[in-house]
């Protein structure tokens, strides 16, 4: 699960210092003054007092406007394509699965619970097929009922990746691996329900049956790419402009990198819903493109909340820590951030070149472009989060990152050079997401530590709301000379699985929209993903994930920056909130409402 906060523009540098000039010459107006840790006078909850815990919940009012601000626009707001964590998050404002994240802070947020379903799978086969049976009152945005033809319709649209490429592929990967459904686009049947994995015997019930079991299935049902579409109401890539609701809000009006709208839903019931208390009326989305103007306008008070929620920019940081500390929470995400050596790009074919990388790092440097222990995280020393199941933490450190080698070794990385054939060093570029702060940040500290080491490295800034299309594509990748590559990732769920496959499996390697930057085509690895789908003991599958996360890193094709955590700003007008492990420790969005709706 990707996230961004960058600009979907450039701007002139002038222009934009100019902007937030003006804006720090209002801080003091609408933000209030905090007493340290606790609340505030300007009724603030206190520092970290929604962090995996619920804050102000007795305060909620229905009614009134939830503000969101971002600095960057989603991906796509379509169920199929999107794929940033935010983006997950958001869209249960309008969309429904069978089975979502429990509406509960910590980790009890990362469970899954019944939605659209009535209960959770019944399991039959061996793990083969997983039933469902819908609930009553389910209905559409137009108030026609939501039926078992249109869950498994929105899902057979994974299949179509020439038309919409971008999200996760999981369940096509897992429904048909030998790829013999061609999509809903394409399909010959006249329902264009030909996806012999999926039945759907009445528009009460779906049955999926999986050639071989996968142990993360019903997971996997969890994410947003499973929500119902309705046929006649298919837009194709245009869908995501303005999705049909199945949720208790839908789109009254969005211009893409500017703002977005959702109203009430008339036709969605309560009682059908289990999980969404819908409290605001309105929904609305700002988008900047400045992430300092964001920060102020939090800070401001004219915004609820960061929709992209990877933390706050190091000015507004700055500012919030110093003055309105009991608006901010510390979680530690599950993300990591990272570099990423894609193997097609001379000389990072070759493993000792890459190492000479990862060795001549400065790895203090690194976190504090992050935002240091507090704002950025721990030292990444690998790359599987504390969070997911087989994960050592910072105790498995192969390169001694979080150690011996935690400012840089100049010495050791110069051997590495030496047995990759390039002694004197060597060209390559850096790729970075624009205006995104930290992690341009990132791409310089890494830019001045392989100066010293021979290494020299052009930064290349690029559209971050083009990714998919930019660094999704290797052949653009490899075009560009892109050497090392600035990400971050979270898992789509929490097992090994739901976070390594896209990057390290050699099958999830695509043309467009790939996510295996490194071209890792590995196949003890790919093995190990295949034994871990098979099985079903939890102290099992732990043991496979982390055998997986000792083979990527033994290969080299990552440099970890931190462990992440973040630093979120949540408004004083804000009820009902908390930090969730389903969104990898962001604010759960679906229930938050306000304290005053006047």
């Amino acid at each position: 699960m990707t996230t961004q906060r960058t600009s979907g523009r450039r701007k002139q540098a002038m222009a934009a210092a100019a902007v937030v000039a003006a804006l720090l010459t209002t801080a003091a107006c609408g933000g209030g003054g905090d007493d340290g840790d606790g609340g505030s006078k300007n009724g603030a909850a206190g520092f970290d007092a929604a962090n995996q815990k619920i804050a102000q919940a007795d305060q909620v009012k229905k009614g009134g406007e939830l503000k969101f601000g971002g600095a960057q626009d989603a991906d796509s707001w379509d169920t199929t394509r999107g794929y940033y964590g935010f983006m997950w998050d958001f869209a249960r404002y309008y969309s429904r699965q069978l089975v979502t994240n429990k509406p509960e802070p910590g980790k009890a947020g990362a469970e899954l619970t019944p939605d659209l379903a009535t209960g959770l799978a019944k399991i039959t086969d061996d793990g083969k097929t997983y039933t469902y049976t819908l609930r009553d009152g389910i209905t559409w945005e137009d108030g026609k009922p939501i039926t078992s033809k249109d869950i498994k319709y929105g899902i057979e649209r994974v299949w179509a990746q020439d038309v919409l490429s971008g999200g996760p592929t999981y369940l096509k990967e897992v429904l048909d691996p030998t790829g013999a459904y061609k999509g809903p686009y394409k399909d010959t049947s006249a329902d264009k329900l030909g996806l012999k994995a999926i039945e759907t015997p009445d528009d009460k019930t779906i049955v999926f049956k999986l050639p071989k079991a996968n142990s993360d299935f019903e997971e996997m049902l969890g994410l947003i790419s499973a929500s119902p579409v309705r046929q006649d109401k298919d837009t194709k890539s245009k869908y995501g402009l303005k999705p049909f609701s199945s949720g208790p809000y839908k789109f009254e009006s969005y211009n893409p990198g500017k703002d977005l709208t959702l109203v009430r839903n008339d036709k969605w019931s309560q009682a059908s819903d289990p999980i969404r208390k819908a409290y605001p009326d309105k929904i609305t989305v700002k988008f900047f493109s400045n992430a300092n103007e964001l920060d102020q306008r939090l800070i401001n008070g004219d915004l609820d909340m960061d929709i992209n929620q990877t933390g706050m920019s190091p000015q507004g940081r700055t500012t919030a820590l110093k003055k309105h500390k009991g608006n901010l929470d510390n979680p530690v995400s599950g993300y990591i951030r990272y570099a990423v050596f894609p193997q097609s790009v001379a000389p990072f074919n070759n493993i000792e070149c890459r190492k000479a990388v990862i060795l001549g790092a400065d790895h203090v440097s690194l976190q504090t472009a992050r935002g240091g222990p507090v704002a950025g995280g721990d030292i990444g020393t690998n790359m599987l989060p504390p969070q997911v199941p087989g994960s050592e933490g910072q105790k498995y450190d192969p390169y001694e990152l979080a150690g011996a080698n935690k400012s840089g070794n100049a010495a050791k990385a110069k051997e590495a050079l030496k047995a990759c054939g390039q002694p004197n060093g060597f060209k390559t570029t850096i790729a970075v997401r624009n205006n995104k702060p930290a992690e341009v940040a990132t791409a310089q500290s890494l830019q001045a530590s392989l100066k010293k080491i021979g290494i020299t490295a052009e930064i290349d800034q690029y559209d971050g709301s083009q990714t998919s299309s930019i660094i999704g594509s290797p052949s653009n990748v490899k075009k560009k000379g892109y050497g090392i590559i600035i990400m971050g990732w979270g898992a789509d769920f929490p097992s090994v699985q739901g976070y390594g496959l896209p990057l390290w499996n050699s099958k999830y390697i695509l043309e467009s929209g790939n996510n295996n930057y490194a071209l890792i085509n590995d196949k003890t690895i790919d093995g190990l993903f295949d034994n871990y789908v098979n099985t079903l003991d939890d102290a099992g599958k732990a043991k496979i994930a982390t055998e997986i996360n000792h083979k990527v890193m033994e290969g080299a094709y990552y440099l970890p920056f931190v462990f992440e955590r973040f630093l979120n700003w949540r408004s004083s007008r804000l009820a009902n909130v908390y930090t969730s492990d389903g969104y990898s420790g962001m604010y759960d969005f679906v229930n938050l409402g306000l304290k005053s709706t006047s």
